[in-house]
């Protein structure tokens, strides 16, 4: 039997851990179901899932009313269910409990400042006053893996006085335990009563980034967060927990994951909020709800996820033989659910807008006859030099630093253009010029010397379905397109490209290019034009589109696996003839002409990954 190392090359290497385990660094957050109640802020929550929560008490206009409401999250809406019998807000819970069995403490019965003991137990029907707290207070953290068992830690106690006291929870009463070592309000718990973690807080004059490790026995410091906050939402274990938004002293969306030894930045909240910790769960499935942004309370949740486990888009990854469990490990990329998120707006809103680059450093040029070029980080536009000759419609590609735009069509003299310009990252210069005059083209390119462009509008006839590729010096026409139209997409090289869309009529056609020539493949879903695109020949997205009249803009984005088109998420402005440009799972949209003219609009594509270990069946 020829072994391993023969096949491949190498051999598996024998390791008593799993050299890399998951991770959540590609984890996003998404939108998920209002509070049935409406805005409310300093609510208590506990859960194991973000589709599995419960949200209490807090706070809700008019006047900052205490209320004592509970509602229960189901992955999807907020369900009002029996009220506490004392309603409070800044309170605690064990948040590492189910939502159908948990337990809420301490906080304010009574405009702040005020303090109480009270706790009750929920049973997923009612809530029961059981055992006081020894020392009342408010703005607690809390831990706790059910109704029997939780901590109540620090947090104000009358006179407005920091406490170091811990209390512990046993299924009747309540204990004083060992202290924490700095004593601090509005921080908050992950854990539960063995194992917790109590993190960040108010220490007057200052916001804390301390972070202390219950063992079941003794508090000990350990690493801080990398931003100091009080009032934010947390979940998780004291060796895989995240903590999210709060107060800097400004709200933040800041989000970060504990991995046991030291705190990582993550994706950050859309909405910056403080004054919550409504919801719960663990690192990979967390979520928050309600609580303050910079001007008032919202109703909003966001969910936090890590990429699932599925049989798209899998990375080759290492191979290793695991001695502490005797299994056959991969460590491989795992891709989750794409979303669209907003970015920064353009400078100038205008459609039939030029792309190129990256999600984090892209480039938007031309478009409704403008000569306008802007750069983009990743959170927003700035203006730089611009064309030398403003026009719409013109084939584009490369990268923010290279790329190049070539024909289009232009209103002063009216009419196609067949002239090229280069941007070397500073400034647009004029080149050789195409050999057929064309607007509403596709292309593909990687850079200011290396492009192809297919297909547009041309003088005499009206499509056309010529090809050129451009080496950086010259123009040369190879194989043409199967099917002639104006305005496809498409994304790729000069030797792997794709082209899809177009019209009129709008048509669904894809054509493959192998450098040689086109070869239909699988459709579209939807036929349209005013298509952008991003990606590459094997995996990218069609986004957006017109069809089949001037005014039926699509908000409609498919992927492209290679073989087939699937459709995924919508955008969140309905438009056509996008600037678009990035990879499948890491694009970027911008501009274009919705129904009420050109936009600003910026959205960001992101599909979470997350890395895994998974058992390799040997037999």
């Amino acid at each position: 039997m020829t072994d391993y190392k023969t096949i491949k090359g190498f051999s598996i290497q024998s390791v008593a851990t799993d050299p890399k385990p998951t991770g959540i660094a590609g984890a996003s957050w998404s939108s998920g179901g209002d509070l049935s109640r409406g805005v409310a802020s300093n609510m208590q929550g506990a859960g194991v899932s973000n589709n599995a929560a419960i949200a209490t008490g807090g706070q809700a206009p008019p006047s900052n009313a205490i209320t004592g409401k509970s509602e229960q999250y189901n992955g999807t809406s907020w369900t009002e269910v029996a009220d506490l019998n004392l309603a409070r807000s800044a309170a605690a819970g064990a948040v590492a409990s189910p939502s159908s069995n948990t337990l809420y403490f301490s906080g304010g019965s009574g405009p702040l400042p005020s303090w109480s003991a009270t706790t009750e137990a929920w049973d997923n029907s009612s809530w029961t006053e059981v055992g006081d707290l020894n020392s009342a207070r408010n703005g607690a953290g809390g831990v706790g893996s059910s109704n029997t068992s939780a901590i109540c830690i620090s947090g104000e106690i009358p006179n407005n006085t920091q406490t170091v006291n811990v209390e512990e929870y046993d299924g009747s009463s309540w204990t004083e335990i060992a202290n924490v070592n700095d004593a601090r309000r509005y921080g908050v718990g992950l854990g539960t009563a063995t194992a917790g973690l109590y993190v960040g807080g108010d220490n007057d004059p200052g916001y804390a980034a301390t972070n202390e490790l219950w063992n079941g026995t003794a508090w000990t410091e350990v690493a801080d967060m990398n931003t100091g906050r009080s009032q934010f939402g947390a979940g998780g274990t004291t060796t895989d927990g995240i903590v999210a938004g709060g107060r800097v002293p400004a709200k933040t969306a800041n989000t970060e994951h504990w991995d046991g030894s030291t705190w990582t930045e993550v994706a950050n909240l859309a909405v910056a909020r403080s004054d919550t910790n409504a919801g719960g769960g663990v690192s990979t499935s967390f979520l928050i709800a309600g609580g303050a942004n910079a001007t008032a309370f919202v109703a909003s949740t966001e969910e936090f996820s890590t990429a699932g486990i599925t049989d798209a888009i899998i990375n080759e990854g290492d191979v290793y033989f695991n001695t502490a469990t005797n299994l056959i490990r991969l460590s491989k990329k795992i891709f989750g659910t794409g979303a669209w998120a907003s970015g920064g707006a353009l400078n100038a809103g205008r459609g039939n807008i030029g792309a190129a680059g990256t999600q984090t450093a892209a480039l938007g040029f031309g478009g409704d006859n403008s000569v306008a070029t802007e750069i983009y980080n990743g959170s927003s536009w700035t203006e730089v030099n611009n064309l030398n000759v403003g026009r719409r419609q013109g084939g584009n590609d490369g990268v923010q630093t290279s790329a190049i735009f070539c024909g289009g069509y232009r209103d002063t003299p009216a009419g196609n253009a067949d002239f090229v310009e280069s941007w070397d990252g500073t400034n647009w210069t004029e080149v050789a010029n195409l050999n057929t005059n064309r607007s509403a083209s596709g292309s593909a390119g990687v850079s200011n010397v290396s492009i192809i462009v297919y297909g547009g509008d041309t003088p005499a006839p009206a499509t056309t379905a010529n090809t050129e590729v451009w080496n950086g010096s010259s123009w040369t026409e190879v194989n043409n397109l199967n099917t002639s139209r104006i305005q496809p997409a498409g994304f790729g090289t000069v030797t792997a490209a794709l082209g899809f869309g177009g019209g009129p009529p709008a048509v669904a056609i894809n054509e493959s290019w192998n450098g040689t020539s086109w070869t239909e493949v699988g459709d579209l879903n939807t036929a349209r034009f005013g298509i952008s695109g991003a990606g590459v020949q094997t995996s990218g997205l069609a986004i957006s589109g017109s069809s089949p009249g001037p005014t039926n803009y699509k908000a409609i984005t498919e992927a492209w696996d290679g073989s087939s088109w699937t459709e995924v998420a919508d955008l969140a402005t309905t438009r056509a003839r996008t600037g678009g440009t990035g990879v499948s799972t890491l694009a970027i949209a911008f501009g274009g002409a919705p129904d009420e003219g050109p936009n600003v609009v910026t959205e960001e594509w992101t599909v979470p990954d997350s890395l895994s270990n998974i058992s390799v069946d040997v037999d």
